[in-house]
């Protein structure tokens, strides 16, 4: 099977129609989802969303977008949040410095709390990194040194030191639609050099559906592109592809039991 590691199944229009959304990665043969909780003040709907769905899992954070209006949450509060049992990572958090929507300075120690907290939780922290790749390597290197605790970058578009970086202190490397465009030819190279063992797949659905979906609604179904995609840059089969990666997720998401759900 194929696994959507990263989508936000809360999102507006994917809410709204939610048990068809489900069905139709079922369908394509998705059989485990995890949806992002970009702020904890929404946490008690995304989890009233993962209990309705056997298939669907959880991470909560704050994303590096909304950490001014969300405030510096204590590394203590995000580790109690964790503690559901449908919940199996910490995040995303990171940095955007294309957008710039908070301080730089609040989004680093907000990255900062969120890797501990992780580690503190033995749960695996998710990274948003946008136009930060120097102030996300160096911070990942330094809060990495500190104690074992992994991790992934999630829908992963940055450049090559950076997935390097990366993957040499043990993380994952997550790729989305993004690398099926065909501006995207400096990212599938970078991926050809990554090792199948440190690679999963996305949507970040309900954004940046792959080819031959681009500029559709994205969503967990559409992983299956991105895969084939993958499959292809790393010149093994699709079924390859998919117990490789699969393999890779159930290694870094371990709270989550390793087998098929009844779907």
């Amino acid at each position: 099977m194929l696994v959507d590691s990263h989508c936000h199944l809360d999102s507006g229009t994917l809410a709204a129609e939610l048990d068809q959304v489900v069905a139709r990665a079922h369908a394509a043969g998705v059989g485990l989802m995890v949806t992002i909780c970009t702020r904890p003040k929404h946490l008690s709907e995304v989890l009233a969303l993962v209990e309705r769905y056997p298939s669907v899992y959880c991470a909560v954070g704050v994303h590096p977008h909304y950490v001014a209006e969300e405030g510096l949450l204590p590394v203590e509060a995000l580790v109690e949040l964790s503690r559901h049992p449908r919940l199996v990572g910490i995040g995303e958090t990171g940095l955007d410095y294309h957008y710039d929507r908070s301080p730089r300075e609040l989004q680093q120690a907000s990255f900062r709390n969120h890797i501990r907290a992780a580690r503190l939780a033995g749960l695996p922290f998710i990274v948003h990194s946008r136009n930060a790749d120097a102030d996300t390597a160096a911070i990942l290197s330094e809060e990495l040194s500190k104690g074992p605790v992994s991790g992934v970058m999630h829908c992963f578009s940055s450049g090559r030191d950076l997935a390097l970086k990366a993957v040499g202190l043990g993380l994952y490397v997550s790729l989305a639609g993004i690398v099926t465009f065909a501006n995207s030819g400096a990212l599938r190279d970078t991926v050809r050099e990554l090792p199948m063992d440190r690679l999963l797949v996305e949507t970040d659905a309900p954004y940046l559906a792959p080819v031959p979906m681009r500029g559709k609604r994205n969503e967990p179904a559409f992983v299956a592109h991105t895969a084939a995609t993958m499959a292809q840059l790393k010149a093994v089969t699709m079924a390859e592809f998919e117990r490789q990666s699969t393999g890779n997720f159930f290694r870094l998401f371990n709270k989550i039991p390793a087998k098929v759900p009844d779907l």
